[in-house]
């Protein structure tokens, strides 16, 4: 489905992913992560487009995204921070994206947009939300369009409680369809919930690409943070010798 292959990118002198090879599939749910600094953040827009590598190769669908800007019709993306025009209304900024991506071609996916009530609020300019708000109108921007993959970067921070709840089960019920999701966030029990794999990137490095319940066989931990500590503290002691 989705393919890295040899990927590098420096900014300046600083290597941010080296050689980066990873193959994400249909039906998986993929926690990423690392610490600040790992090139988690460079690895998602470089897939979205919006990094360049200096080298290697992204395939989607075994087609490459090099210069290639249709496959994005098929990805749903909600940013950890959404930034709207602020007089624009909630009503106005989803009539616009409907417009711009052309809905006849796709069976619009209103759950969201139903579960956070935001029709009670669509006249509510942008730039008054707050930030978990913002959150709930970013996660309804990313479903919309009903796609076969969704990259959710830290998509529960912010939110109240209940509406985190409702975001996880939204995420759960499109993993039971078979759409890839790849996934940030600092929450680790929200993965431990929700992802089938884990990604950790480690100083531009991937150090492990494996699937949870493997991970959790090998270190004898039923919890996510305490695997990634541990993982952490092994590549410290790698980097010593």
């Amino acid at each position: 489905m989705i393919v890295f292959e040899n990927i590098g990118k420096s900014f300046g002198k600083l290597e941010v992913l080296r050689d980066i090879n990873l193959r994400f599939e249909l039906g998986q749910c993929i926690a990423i992560l690392g610490p600040n600094g790992s090139g988690k953040t460079t690895l998602i827009k470089s897939l979205l487009g919006m990094v360049i590598p200096d080298k290697g190769e992204i395939r989607f669908k075994d087609i490459s995204i090099k210069n290639a800007f249709d496959y994005r019709n098929q990805i749903g993306y909600m940013p950890q921070i959404g930034h709207y025009p602020p007089n624009l209304r909630i009503s106005q900024l989803i009539d616009m994206m409907v417009d711009i991506r052309n809905s006849k071609d796709y069976e619009l996916d209103e759950e969201i947009i139903d579960a956070f009530k935001l029709r009670d609020i669509y006249q509510k300019p942008l730039g008054t939300l707050s930030g978990g708000t913002k959150q709930k109108v970013s996660a309804a921007l990313a479903f919309l369009f009903n796609p076969k993959v969704l990259i959710l970067d830290e998509p529960t921070a912010g939110l109240d409680p209940v509406s985190s709840e409702i975001l996880k089960a939204k995420i759960q019920k499109e993993k039971s369809k078979g759409k890839l999701i790849l996934i940030t966030s600092h929450i680790m029990s929200d993965l431990e919930e929700l992802a089938t794999h884990v990604v950790y990137l480690q100083d531009g490095q991937l150090k492990v690409f494996k699937e949870l319940e493997a991970l959790q066989d090998e270190f004898g931990e039923n919890r996510l943070s305490r695997i990634i500590a541990q993982i952490m503290q092994m590549s410290k002691k790698m980097l010593c010798f």
